[in-house]
């Protein structure tokens, strides 16, 4: 399956929130979910990188999107609850969210990691997406078909050596995906997660920065399934853990 293979209105009058729109797998989702027809509402942290995502999708026809610009590791829940009820106020509705933002310093041993580094990644790669899926519930609840992706990451899976304080929020995500996953079962959302696995990302080249990067993954291989796990076709699909491209 491919991003073209699938109906071009797949996503039609579906608003979606995507999180890290602003480069790499965060901006290749939200150019396939506009090309199908989905209202998009860019959060980063980083403006002028949210403006250009928007350009590409008006220039491509596709519905004007909304930029919501947000430090994910400075956020409250005062600004989360702020942030849905702008969204419900200025839209109408969210029919899902898919979390791309993460937060990576550098690797490196244990021994010269801080609290102050940790508390950021766990901020960001983990406490910032159950806080905005908490504030957005009951807009995901009112949608009637909502889809939340949380995007993880191979050494939060299986963590290794000089991973660090990234690897362990990382797990923290997953053991988030399962609690929610449990508590959402009987409701009308679902939510799953995906591990890309490699992938050509601004992440990937401070982790990995003298390597061939032709062989990789690119985040636009990636949408096909982001799109299967956010279009109705997959409504049934809920608490799975998905590994790259499919």
């Amino acid at each position: 399956m491919t991003d073209h293979s699938l109906a071009h209105d797949l996503l039609k009058n579906r608003v979606i929130l995507v999180t890290g729109a602003g480069q790499g797998l965060g901006r290749a989702a939200a150019l396939a979910y506009a090309r199908h027809g989905a209202t998009l509402i860019l959060l980063g942290r980083t403006v002028g990188k949210l403006e250009k995502v928007y350009d590409e999708i008006v220039a491509a026809g596709g519905a004007q999107p909304a930029i919501f610009p947000m430090d994910l590791a400075a956020a409250t829940d005062a600004d989360f609850e702020a942030m849905a009820q702008a969204i419900d106020q200025q839209i109408g509705r969210l029919d899902g969210i898919l979390h791309c933002a993460a937060a990576f310093d550098a690797l490196r041993p244990q021994a010269l990691d801080t609290l102050e580094a940790w508390m950021k990644l766990f901020r960001v790669n983990a406490a910032a997406p159950a806080a905005i899926n908490r504030a957005c519930a009951p807009y995901l609840e009112a949608s009637g078909d909502a889809a939340v992706i949380l995007v993880g990451e191979t050494h939060g899976h299986a963590p290794a050596a000089y991973w660090g304080g990234f690897a362990v929020s990382k797990a923290a995500l997953e053991a988030y995906f399962k609690i929610q996953a449990d508590e959402w079962a009987d409701k009308p959302m679902r939510i799953n997660l995906l591990i890309p696995g490699p992938v050509n990302s601004p992440q990937r080249a401070k982790t990995h920065p003298g390597e061939e990067k032709s062989g990789l993954l690119q985040p636009d291989d990636l949408a096909a399934r982001l799109l299967y796990l956010m279009g109705p076709d997959s409504r049934d699909v809920r608490g799975r853990m998905f590994s790259g491209p499919g």
